[in-house]
């Protein structure tokens, strides 16, 4: 991997003022992380864009759990265990799939290895030509929006508040103003974690993937989020997101949810010349 779009790119432990924007796989990402409004400790999210051969990437976010850096180190170590599995699997002839798994276990171990109460989540999302797939731990958010707004793809969160939800037994605006909306019950770093794979979907030319911390999720409906993802240029989109999202944490209102906590997002579509699917291997 020589060129500068194939480099893996870690976002770890930083206060972003605007968003960048990256070429890679068969599209462009955008990527925001900051800390929470106010604190003093640093951003415990990271996040990544690691390339996997010419048309093949895996993007990642990971919200780090704890106190007294515990977290920072926690999804910093995660992002880096998926790094260094992908790396050692790129030589070989296996799935791309096997690689993130294998990424995936290492990190709870090593997690789980560190002291205090260090833990994280982590969404990951495989992109292979016009096909991706999600997997997840935890209660950060995968959405998969078409350029009307349409959810193609939402992850359900690994949390009692969204199992809720997807039983019936509370709606969205219930769950986002719930006291006990911050309880996770599946973790890297717990010897009980487990991995939620999702279906391979293929992505249309204008849809858009997004990948956050609850940091969003937390501050915007899922609607108010596909409404700002799902046109315009992908960086200006992703910057706006990420202002409106840090206003609500600033101005807590009765009309709008409101959750101080550290943000981070990756929004990714292809470009027009590479709309044909690939398989995995």
């Amino acid at each position: 991997m020589n060129s500068e779009s194939e480099k893996p790119r870690l976002f770890s432990q930083l206060d972003m003022s605007t968003s960048e924007i990256h070429s890679v796989a068969c599209g462009m990402a955008s990527v925001f992380t900051t800390r929470c409004p106010g604190k003093e400790t640093v951003n415990e999210d990271a996040a990544a864009l690691l390339p996997y051969g010419e048309d093949a990437a895996v993007l990642v976010v990971a919200d780090g759990l704890g106190g007294h850096m515990a977290g920072e180190r926690a999804s910093k170590l995660a992002i880096e265990k998926l790094r260094d599995a992908l790396k050692n699997h790129s030589n070989g002839d296996g799935e791309l799939r096997d690689a993130i798994l294998n990424g995936i276990e290492n990190a709870n171990i090593a997690v789980a290895e560190l002291s205090g109460d260090a833990a994280t989540t982590l969404a990951v999302v495989e992109i292979q030509g016009g096909l991706i797939r999600p997997y997840h731990v935890g209660d950060s958010v995968i959405l998969l929006v078409g350029n009307r707004g349409k959810i193609k793809l939402q992850t359900i969160s690994h949390s009692p508040v969204a199992y809720a939800v997807e039983a019936g037994l509370l709606d969205e605006q219930e769950a986002m103003h719930h006291e006990e909306r911050h309880l996770i019950s599946n973790i890297i770093g717990s010897p009980n974690m487990r991995i939620e794979i999702g279906p391979a979907l293929q992505m249309a030319p204008r849809d858009t993937l997004v990948l956050a911390s609850d940091g969003l999720a937390d501050n915007l409906h899922v609607h108010e989020i596909a409404d700002r993802i799902r046109k315009g240029p992908l960086q200006k989109a992703v910057s706006t997101m990420a202002e409106d999202t840090l206003q609500r944490m600033h101005q807590p209102t009765l009309e709008h949810p409101s959750k101080a906590d550290d943000l981070t997002l990756i929004a990714y579509r292809m470009t027009p010349k590479s709309n044909g699917a690939v398989r995995s291997k």
